[in-house]
């Protein structure tokens, strides 16, 4: 499934690369790295990964319902892939604050979206569902799991190094995903590149549902506005 993610990732970074100076200063900006001046801190979209396989009351998802919760404390709209596990958590905890939620799902896996959904993107198949959860959000947290997490965060981790998006803060929750972040990044290191995740780390480690609100309140809040024209290498 990995490679067939990639494989997608591949054609649609060509189609995005081609098309970035036209989309640059257009609704579809976003997605291409830059941030609007005129966003409110309202309107910024967290999309959040994870398994859904956590149950009310279990350790992962009491902290993804904490992610949540911080991250409507600080004004933010909480995006996720709408079902069970962390995405019911991290929405359960927005609007428990008083947050919006929005959930991106897909025919392709034939589930109910969760009760705590605001508003519901709806797509065809698995792959336009990542897309979509990466067009919307304005920073991305992985939590904890399994494979479709682990693919989630790869191609977020290959859009940023690539630098088909950028601008756009990306972490992980706790120090479940430490470990493979690092082998991959004594590959990323090793052969003198100078782009992406050689130069400096894309995705950051936070602890706490605390510390990731806070890490996207200081890259997005308090930032300054992005130049179409500003690219990773030049910040």
């Amino acid at each position: 499934m990995l490679a067939i993610l990639l494989a997608a990732v591949n054609a649609r970074n060509q189609e995005w690369l081609l098309h970035r100076p036209f989309f640059s200063g257009t609704a579809l900006g976003p997605i291409l790295g830059t941030i609007p001046s005129q966003m409110h801190h309202e309107s910024r979209i967290i999309t959040v990964f994870g398994s859904s396989r956590p149950r009310p009351g279990e350790p992962d998802y009491e902290q993804a319902r904490l992610l949540g919760s911080a991250l409507a404390a600080l004004g933010f709209r909480v995006c996720t892939g709408g079902y069970c596990g962390v995405m019911e958590a991290a929405s359960r905890g927005a609007k428990e604050s008083g947050g919006r939620t929005l959930a991106v799902t897909a025919k392709f896996f034939r589930s109910g979206t969760n009760a705590w959904v605001d508003e519901e993107h709806a797509v065809e198949t698995w792959q336009e569902r990542l897309f979509e959860l990466i067009r919307l959000g304005h920073g991305f947290v992985a939590c904890k799991g399994g494979t479709g997490t682990m693919a989630e965060l790869a191609v977020v981790w290959e859009m940023l190094n690539k630098d088909v998006i950028s601008g756009k803060p990306f972490a992980v929750l706790g120090d479940f995903w430490a470990p493979i972040l690092e082998r991959v990044r004594e590959v990323e290191m090793a052969h003198g590149s100078r782009r992406g995740e050689a130069v400096a780390r894309l995705v950051h480690v936070v602890s706490t549902p605390a510390e990731a609100a806070n890490f996207f309140a200081r890259t997005l809040i308090h930032q300054k506005a992005i130049s179409p024209k500003t690219t990773s290498q030049e910040r």
